[in-house]
Formats: C-alpha cells, structure tokens, sequence
C-alpha cells in the first residue's frame, strides 16, 4: 500500500515539477544577452575566435592583451570570448564580408542593450545601476567606459576621475575650486572615494548611511564616536548640516563664514520651536563681552564628548 501511494504522489507531482523548471529555464534564457543566447542554443559554431577578428581588427586585438577583460581568453581557452563575448558571434559579419549589421555594434544600439550586454557580466557587482541616479538618466555602461580606448586601465574610464565627472557635473568643478575643499584635483581622493557611480540607496549615490557620517569617519576617525554625550544634530541630519564637502570658501568647510552663526542656526530663541533638543546660549557666559568669542573656543569637543555634556572637553 505504502509503494502504491508512493507512485501515485509522484505520478501527480512530476508533471508539475517538469513545468516549472521549464519556466525556469525559458526566464533563464530571456534574461541573457542575445548573443550569450545564440551560444546556449548550441550555436557554438558561429564563434570564430578573436584570431579571426585580427585579420581586419589587427590594432584593436593587439591592444585587447592589457585589457582585464583579455582574462576571460585565459579562463575559456580564447574560443567564444573576448571580441566575441561583447559583439556577438562573428561568423554572419566574415560570411558578409564584414557586413556591419551583422554584429552587434555599441556605437548603433540603445542604452537597454548596452547595459542588457554588460551587466550579463557584471550584474553581481553593479545590482543597482538601472535604479542609480546614472541609470534615470538614462546614461549606459559606455558613457563613461570604453573597452578599447580608454585612460583609466583599472577601471576602463574613458577619462580619468575627476575630470569624466566633471563633463556632467559643472557645479562640483568650480565647488572643488573653493579656497578650502577636498584634495580631489589635486589628485589625493577620487570622487568614487565617497560616491558609488553604479548605484546606492542614496539620492546622491554615497556610499554611505542615511546620516552620511560614514563617509565622513572614514578619514576623520576622532569624529566617529560613540560618544558618552553625543550632538544630536551629527546623528540626526549628517556632517553636511555643518560642512560643504566638495568644497567652501570658509575653513574647515563650514556652511557660513562664522562659526556663531552657524551654532545660533540651532541654539537660538527664536529656533527652539524647530530644534526642541537645542539649548539657548544664555547667563553670564553669553552676555554681550563675549559675543564675539567663538561658540567652539569653548565648546572644544562639538562633535561629541565622553566627559562633559555641553562639550567642553
């Protein structure tokens, strides 16, 4: 009885089995790249090998040699890979006598099919590129990289960092010409330090947390805390409530040329309505003698404290 009952569960069970793994198999098989699509139907045939293609692209195959996608030659023994794996098997393009329409060429295709081709490599590194703030734009894989000519070898970089970013990004150029800003013409950091060009969760791609901090701390240790007395604000709405930092004509990148003003935007009368966890300067220490003192003459450790809650030390 058990036997019977056995055959007569998988009797009902294996035909279903059978029709999701053939779904699977079809969602597989859309979510490929045309060509990488064409070889998996067993056209293997049509991949000539990159010796082929150096028969009329001589200059571009020998400079493939220090490309770091001249690897995938290594792993796969050079058959189907490196010109092949990006334009699409070449045997229709020789046959044609290089006939331009029969292979897939970047210059002519969308920005769908140009991510749809790279990211069937590099999806696992760049999952958020198509909800990054580059890919709303509608700005594909090649419009800051290029396979063959390139200036950034590491990174295929049409043009070095920070002058790629700069040919968008018009306003962080003259930011960066500020008296006081980040070392990033200078050559010291890179905009990819701090920003994510494939995609973060934020509206400004950093890689960071919602408060921004991260970022910050990274180099600026002393400030990451935790601290016995924190400063509300730095957790609560980020580094950038104080800082500019791309750059700034005040020191220390501050938002205002006086660092009063920049306390009192908070610890004021007349804001305490908006920052409930601010206190109002006030006693013999904030009469009019000494309103021209710095707020942070006093208050040293305005980042946070382990040993005095208004952060004198």
């Amino acid at each position: 009885m058990k036997r019977l009952l056995y055959s007569s569960v998988l009797l009902v069970l294996l035909p279903a089995l059978w029709r999701v793994s053939s779904v699977n198999a079809a969602r597989n098989q859309d979510q490929q790249p045309a060509h990488q699509q064409t070889k998996t139907a067993d056209k293997s045939a049509d991949y000539l090998g990159s010796e082929t293609c150096m028969a009329c692209h001589e200059d571009v195959v020998n400079k493939f040699a220090k490309n770091p996608h001249s690897r995938l030659a290594l792993m796969h023994g050079g058959k189907g890979v490196t010109c092949e794996s990006c334009h699409g098997p070449g045997k229709e393009h020789v046959d044609g006598g290089g006939d331009i329409t029969k292979i897939f060429r970047f210059t002519e295709a969308s920005v769908k099919q140009i991510d749809k081709t790279c990211l069937g490599c590099h999806a696992t590194a760049h999952p958020n590129f198509e909800r990054s703030e580059h890919g709303k734009a509608n700005l594909s894989c090649t419009s800051c990289h290029s396979i063959h000519k390139f200036e950034d070898e590491a990174s295929l970089l049409k043009v070095s960092q920070p002058k790629l970013c700069y040919t968008c990004h018009t306003d962080l150029k003259a930011a960066f010409a500020q008296p006081f800003h980040h070392k990033v013409d200078e050559g010291l950091m890179k905009c990819s330090d701090c920003h994510n060009p494939h995609g973060t969760f934020q509206t400004t791609q950093l890689k960071s947390t919602a408060d921004q901090n991260a970022i910050c701390v990274k180099c600026h240790t002393e400030t990451a805390g935790p601290f016995v007395y924190e400063h509300p604000v730095v957790k609560t709405e980020g580094c950038t409530i104080c800082h500019s930092p791309h750059g700034s004509p005040n020191p220390r990148l501050l938002n205002v040329a006086n660092v009063n003003t920049l306390c009192l935007q908070c610890h004021s009368e007349t804001n305490m309505g908006a920052f409930p966890h601010a206190v109002s300067p006030s006693g013999p220490n904030h009469n009019q003698a000494t309103q021209y003192v710095a707020c942070i003459n006093c208050h040293t450790q305005i980042h946070g404290s382990n040993s005095d809650s208004v952060f004198f030390h």
